[in-house]
């Protein structure tokens, strides 16, 4: 709550307490209510660990299955907040797309009115107080506990308790309310009392941060008849709408993706509501009937709210839902992609600390946008560009036409394009801080490593860009040759590895298919030094000529292998049996000097 909206909320609420000991345990009852709702997030973030989000991952591939994903999170977690920040991270870490996003708000929408089907069914007819003393009783026993998973489900249960004590207090405290004030007596029927009541509700909605809480309110008041029946169904339309704040908030920390989703959010509760309030006299009749079929009396108008607000969001699917890919086009219209700075980071978003995998994917992607500035720091440095790699003929070709020298600032570029991203990844992991036990704390710390293989691979090529630079003005042709030779390996090297990832699209053998471009590293190195010791011999270079060119195959190969174990943790991220199965067959470090070894006898 912003700090202005709580200088105005304390002082309403300490003239309440003062005006009416009732009001009191109202207020008591919405605050342990709410309590409950972040004790059960709590409860349910503790399984977030790799679980949950798995399970999103795999039941988000189609719309109706995000649909269903979205209901049933809802149904079970009861906080449709919870799912909505679970969903803008995952959209901003880029482990969902757009119209999975929009297919979960559409079934949370639906899933957070049983709530409603609860309380109204259960939570008021009842003394739900007495089950609610056991289960706080056991919550806070798992509580106490060590194990992460116990502690969970001590919270799972200390905030179900809580929900209930809290329903409990203020059914109890709405029923001699009245003694004090009865606000039946401010009811306002028409056009004006629903359009006001609708804005009671947004606002009420807006301060709890849970249409929840609004509806138990709602619900509670209507039983006692503290509220009109009219009066409650413009309260619950404007709960609906209001509830869109949480994303709203959310979205701040995210990217455009996640924007765009809280916009979706929005937009689809907003056209709901209004919908809905123009043919108010119409959905009166429909709730009647549907109740009447159910066996809801006709008095029971908590029950009938209770409908009306599963009505209302089902009205939602049906009018939007066969649209969501329109949906798509209108907010990627309304929500414009600003040009990214290749110099900035693109998904280090703060919406995606709130859960591992979304961390660790967030981290993978700008791992792999570092790469990407890196691999175009390296063709520059020898004059060419991403685009001449698709030339695969011609790469020696275009090397040994540019026999000029070449003028690139690499600790300019490296300044520009790699400084301020990899400064932003390291702090990121910093921040995320996850148990060494966990297993996204290891992926995370290759992520680390990968990116530090990219770095240094930058700082080879800047030590071998000097000497590169200068063979291009000699007058030795065979040492032209070399250094072009040294070039070219790099390039073709870098080709390699981006064959290596259409291989991984193309779910084929990628890990296999590495075992050849590792045991060639050493072999061009071994190949090279004897190339330069031959010409040393044969006095085409001179000795100091010849020790330049071995320091630079060095650094040559410390390119290569920089660049290949980085590319072998940023694209080999999915951790699958085929993979397992092709690291269990793939040469490690020793069987792959010994081909080389091997061969070099031959």
């Amino acid at each position: 709550m912003h700090k202005a909206l709580l200088l105005i909320v304390i002082p309403l609420l300490s003239y309440g307490f003062w005006l009416s000991v009732e009001f009191k345990g109202i207020a008591a009852g919405v605050s342990i209510f709410l309590f409950g709702m972040l004790s059960l997030e709590q409860g349910f973030k503790a399984f977030t660990g790799g679980v949950l989000e798995r399970i999103l991952q795999k039941t988000t591939d189609t719309t109706w299955k995000s649909f269903g994903f979205g209901f049933l999170s809802a149904s079970l977690m009861q906080s449709s907040s919870l799912v909505s920040v679970i969903t803008i991270s995952f959209l901003s870490a880029g482990l969902l797309d757009l119209v999975a996003g929009i297919g979960i708000v559409f079934g949370s929408n639906l899933g957070t009115t049983t709530g409603a089907w609860l309380i109204a069914g259960l939570g008021l007819k009842v003394n739900i107080a007495t089950y609610a003393m056991p289960i706080l009783v056991f919550g806070v026993l798992c509580i106490f506990q060590n194990g992460k998973q116990l502690k969970g489900i001590g919270y799972i249960l200390t905030g179900l308790g809580f929900l209930l004590l809290g329903i409990h207090y203020m059914k109890e405290s709405f029923e001699h309310f009245e003694n004090t004030i009865n606000l039946a007596e401010y009811a306002m029927p028409g056009v004006k009392g629903l359009l006001i009541y609708t804005a009671l509700g947004i606002i009420a909605t807006i301060i709890m941060q849970s249409s929840h809480a609004t509806m138990l309110l709602t619900i509670t008041a209507v039983s006692v008849h503290q509220i009109t029946y009219d009066n409650a169904l413009a309260l619950a339309i404007g709960a609906n709408v209001g509830t869109t704040i949480t994303a709203i908030i959310a979205a701040f920390g995210a990217n455009i993706q996640g924007k765009r989703l809280a916009g979706s959010h929005l937009l689809i509760n907003l056209c709901t509501g209004i919908f809905v309030l123009v043919f108010i006299k119409q959905f009166g009749v429909a709730v009647d009937f549907i109740s009447q079929n159910l066996g809801i009396a006709g008095t029971d108008h908590a029950m009938k709210l209770a409908t009306f607000h599963s009505l209302f969001n089902l009205t939602g699917i049906i009018l939007f839902f066969p649209f969501i890919n329109q949906q798509v086009t209108l907010l990627e219209k309304l929500f414009i992609e600003k040009r990214s700075n290749i110099f900035k980071p693109k998904y280090l978003d703060s919406s995606a600390m709130d859960f591992p995998e979304t961390v660790v994917e967030s981290v993978r992607l700008e791992s792999i946008h570092l790469y990407e500035n890196a691999i175009h720091v390296i063709l520059r440095t020898f004059g060419l560009h991403k685009r001449d790699l698709q030339t695969k003929d011609l790469l020696k070709q275009l090397i040994d036409q540019n026999n000029h020298p070449i003028e690139y600032d690499i600790d300019a570029n490296y300044e520009k394009r790699i400084k301020g991203i990899y400064s932003a990844i390291i702090a990121f992991i910093s921040q995320a801080g996850f148990p060494l036990e966990m297993p996204q704390s290891s992926r995370l710390s290759w992520l680390r490593e990968a990116n530090k293989r990219t770095v240094e691979a930058i700082k080879d090529t800047k030590h071998l860009q000097k000497n590169w630079t200068q063979s291009r003005s000699s007058t030795n042709q065979v040492k032209i040759d070399e250094y072009n030779k040294i070039a070219y390996q790099i390039i073709l090297h870098i080709q390699k590895i981006e064959t290596f990832r259409h291989e991984i699209e193309g779910n084929e053998l990628p890990l296999l298919s590495l075992d050849a471009l590792k045991a060639t590293i050493k072999d061009d190195d071994m190949q090279m030094i004897r190339t330069i010791e031959t010409l040393i011999r044969d006095r085409k270079i001179t000795p100091e000529t010849g020790s330049s060119l071995i320091n630079d195959s060095a650094y040559m190969r410390s390119i290569k292998k920089n660049l290949l174990k980085a590319a072998e943790t940023l694209f080999l991220h999915d951790n699958t049996v085929n993979n397992q199965v092709e690291q269990q067959l793939s040469l490690n470090e020793t069987e792959i000097n010994d081909v080389v070894q091997t061969v070099d006898t031959k």
